[in-house]
């Protein structure tokens, strides 16, 4: 599963799958250059990937997921911890750049009515 563009070239969506956030390598070079771990943040239903520094420590990685350079975030935990669907059924969700927060911004993952912000 990966990201496609849409028709004015940028990227809308990602996959999710059991816990795991799936990016492109298009999406990676695009929002998260050089970036190789992030923290996750939940508000009020929507996730915030937020990309963090070497120098920060700590964080989830972005491993690489194939030869191509996709990338897999394991996020079994935040998704538990959050209240969101881990079925194994892949799907995609919204992206969105949000520079006020410096962060990608996923809607669709929180499929139950357990969205409190954390």
């Amino acid at each position: 599963m990966t990201t496609e563009p849409n028709d004015d070239g940028r990227l809308t969506s990602i996959g999710v799958s059991a816990g795991n956030l799936l990016l492109s390598r298009e999406a990676c070079e695009r929002y998260l250059p050089g970036i190789e771990s992030i923290a996750l943040l939940n508000r009020s239903g929507e996730v915030m990937v937020v990309p963090l520094t070497r120098e920060s420590g700590g964080g989830l990685l972005l491993n690489i997921r194939n030869l191509r350079g996709d990338r897999v975030i394991h996020a079994q935990e935040f998704f538990r911890v959050n209240g969101f669907s881990e079925d194994f059924t892949p799907r995609r969700v919204a992206m969105r750049w949000d520079e006020h927060v410096a962060a990608l911004v996923l809607t669709g993952i929180a499929t139950d009515d357990r969205r409190d912000a954390n």
